[in-house]
């Protein structure tokens, strides 16, 4: 594939997309012929009510689902025509995921929590670790490498989150109710964190949210409802 072709090529695509759930003897469809492209520098915000299926298109795109009928292609590969560690591998170096709550892990520092993605791929620990002091200091929080989750407030715990995800310099960045979590300010300020990484590194991102205020401050704004995408 030519140089051109490549950029030409969606960060993240879904074509077809569907999938349905089995409650006992019921299929119960959440989402029904879903088609969807990302591009870089893209920021889209998906809205919609709790249990439209929001979380779950996220996951699928993300990989972290597969799909009951079309396909997600990340960086122009189908996830779902790849081993389980290749799919693995596609997430760590292309995507990143920030949620509402921050899944930090306790025992470890905020150094040690943003570096855990490049420690995962067997990078040597002084670099990841200089790596990951980097993207905190950029996200403000140079002062709190080695202070644990629970000594940060829930502003910080965000921050670092978000740090973390963005360490691997990912292509995209996906991100559920990131803000749901917090008060007014700090998630008006976790959210500019969100639109100068991709000012500034080109990262796209999709936010999955039901605050439409912050929703409308994106490049892109569509809803979900009745298992589609408006």
């Amino acid at each position: 594939m030519s140089e051109t072709a490549g950029a030409d090529v969606p960060v993240l695509e879904a074509r077809g997309l569907g999938k349905t759930f089995q409650t006992g003897n019921t299929p119960v469809r959440v989402l029904d012929g879903i088609d969807f492209a990302l591009r870089k520098r893209e920021q889209v915000a998906i809205l919609g009510r709790s249990g439209s299926g929001k979380s779950t298109l996220l996951h699928l795109l993300g990989g972290l689902d597969l799909a009951s009928r079309g396909s997600v292609l990340l960086q122009g590969r189908d996830v779902a025509r790849v081993s389980d560690a290749e799919r693995s591998r596609l997430r760590n170096r292309a995507l990143g995921f920030v949620y509402q709550f921050h899944h930090l892990l306790q025992e470890f520092s905020a150094l040690d929590n943003v570096a855990m993605p490049l420690f995962i791929r067997r990078l040597a620990p002084a670099e990841a670790r200089a790596r990951a002091a980097d993207m905190l200091a950029k996200v403000g929080l140079a002062h709190r490498l080695e202070h644990r989750p629970g000594e940060l407030s829930g502003g910080e715990r965000q921050r670092t989150a978000i740090a973390r995800a963005l360490v691997t310099a990912p292509a995209c960045l996906l991100a559920d109710e990131p803000t749901g979590n917090l008060d007014r300010q700090t998630a008006e300020a976790v959210f500019e964190l969100m639109l100068q990484v991709n000012a500034e590194l080109g990262t796209a991102i999709v936010v999955v949210t039901h605050d439409e205020r912050l929703a409308e401050r994106l490049g892109r704004v569509q809803q979900i409802a009745d298992g589609r995408l408006l």
